[in-house]
């Protein structure tokens, strides 16, 4: 039905596609894998049409075809659903879901709202999503927009004659399981009328949901396997071309923390409608944990540290000294980090280069009487990205144009070249490959050696247990148990489910 034949695509300074052969039948679900920098997305943008290849062929249905433009893909049946989000939060869901398409409701000149509502209640029931029409984007759960999304990609089965193939972007990294499981029910549901690309790092959702799964390392597919005899190892050994450590989670470089003042204190402190009365202190080189089940008050404490909340009662001080303004430019004055969830959103600024986002949060470091020192802020980016082996071209790269393990470690980078020895730390692995995932575990052990505080909200509990000296449970915006003493003694998963539901 769809096939790629001998894809190349040339970046400056990168071949991002060499010779990619990939075949989706009628009705296939097929699992795309490989690590940040393997080419997945590059090869989702040619396949998409927003990419055009150097050379190789895109055939349908054995018709060679060409897109100039995501338009013309869409045209022969080709939509995406995008790991960030398309949708237009401000818009109401029917506007996202018909958008470039309302002329099929104006009548007089005029947009008959009433006829576009009941056009996009037809479209959300394909994927089982009871709600307004004309809801505001911006009001519901990420879950629902990533259904909505979906729902727009099926608008092409009324534009379109012949099958869909329909391309998912990370579409479960911020999903919870029971969301992920309504998601793959659709999915299936919809094999009659479409094909799917499934791109994700959680190789047992892949394993899960695909018939087949291509496998990719350095632009090139290096192994294709069917589901019945898939291995997990042995296709993450593909991936990143070496044996994965079995110390996952470096736990054998795990030290004592210092048992001088606390870098950090929170004494019963509550943020109206997030959480109560939590108290901790964290101390240098301690990595503590705060877990608990979405909605449970733990990125709001993170938020709240680092000044993009403030507190209703109780008292945060920093080396002893109490906080008074709260604001992100005064907890950066006073040392503190924060990388959060969604990084592309908040964590780098895309369109601005790798040294600008290492430098943004300290750029009176590098001024003097109002001009910048450019070949100084080059210079630490230099020294950073050998450091931490961040794969880009050169410190002048679109920082938007990096993996996100990458922008990951730039966005770490940027905080320590900065000196921050407190570190916040939202979901740092979320949707990173297994290879990329081991950096970031070196680099919190490193930190953690250097002396940094870092508070951290792991991606599961697995992630927690590995890492963590110090873990909290929150339920309902309470703290419930603390768990201390993980040189000698871990807790089970269990312990903490115990107390997170």
């Amino acid at each position: 039905m769809y096939a790629l034949r001998k894809i190349d695509k040339v970046f400056p300074g990168v071949k991002a596609l060499s010779a990619v052969d990939l075949d989706i039948g009628r009705g296939e679900i097929i699992g795309l894998v490989g690590e940040n920098g393997a080419g997945k997305s590059t090869l989702m943008k040619v396949i998409y049409g927003a990419y055009q290849p150097d050379s190789g062929s895109i055939e349908i249905d054995g018709q060679t075809v060409r897109f100039s433009n995501p338009r013309q893909a869409m045209h022969h049946g080709i939509g995406m659903v995008f790991q960030e989000q398309s949708l237009i939060t401000n818009l109401t869901v029917m506007e996202n879901i018909f958008l470039g398409y309302e002329q099929q409701f104006v009548r007089y000149g005029i947009i008959d709202w009433k006829a576009m509502a009941e056009a996009a209640k037809a479209q959300l029931a394909k994927v089982k999503l009871a709600i307004d029409p004309s809801a505001i984007t911006s009001s519901l759960s990420f879950a629902q927009r990533q259904l909505v999304e979906l729902a727009k990609v099926l608008t092409l089965e009324e534009r379109v004659d012949g099958d869909l193939v329909i391309l998912l972007d990370e579409p479960t990294s911020v999903l919870a399981r029971e969301e992920v499981e309504l998601l793959f029910s659709i999915v299936r549901d919809l094999r009659n009328r479409a094909s799917f690309i499934f791109v994700s790092h959680r190789m047992e959702e892949v394993l899960e949901i695909s018939d087949r799964i291509y496998v990719m390392k350095d632009g090139e597919v290096v192994d294709v396997v069917s589901r019945d005899v898939a291995d997990i190892d042995a296709i993450q050994h593909k991936m990143v071309g070496r044996e994965i450590d079995k110390e996952y989670y470096r736990e054998q470089l795990q030290k004592a923390y210092s048992d001088q003042a606390p870098l950090l204190s929170l004494e019963d402190v509550s943020v109206s409608g997030r959480f109560s009365n939590v108290s901790f202190d964290l101390h240098a080189g301690e990595v503590l944990c705060l877990v608990g089940t979405e909605g449970s008050g733990r990125e709001a404490i993170l938020r709240t540290i680092f000044g993009m909340e403030h507190p209703t009662s109780g008292q945060l001080s920093v080396r002893g000294k109490p906080v008074a303004r709260f604001s992100p430019q005064a907890a950066v004055a006073a040392g503190i980090g924060y990388t959060p969830r969604e990084r592309k959103v908040e964590g780098i600024v895309a369109g601005m280069n790798v040294f600008e986002n290492m430098t943004l949060s300290q750029l009176g470091n590098y001024s003097r009487a109002g001009v910048l020192n450019v070949s100084g802020e080059r210079a630490t980016a230099r020294q950073w990205i050998e450091r931490l082996a961040i794969k880009t071209p050169s410190e002048h790269k679109d920082c938007g144009g990096l993996s996100g393990g990458n922008q990951q470690k730039v966005v770490l980078a940027k905080w320590r070249s900065g000196g921050s020895d407190i570190l916040l730390l939202d979901h740092p692995t979320r949707g990173l490959d297994i290879g990329a995932k081991e950096d970031v575990y070196d680099m919190i052990r490193e930190m953690s050696d250097a002396g940094v505080g870092i508070i951290l909200v792991a991606d599961t509990l697995e992630e927690a247990i590995g890492l963590a000296h110090t873990i909290i449970v929150l339920k309902d915006g309470v703290a419930q148990q603390r768990f201390d003493g993980f040189l000698t003694q871990k807790p089970s998963l269990y312990d903490l489910l115990h107390h997170m539901i």
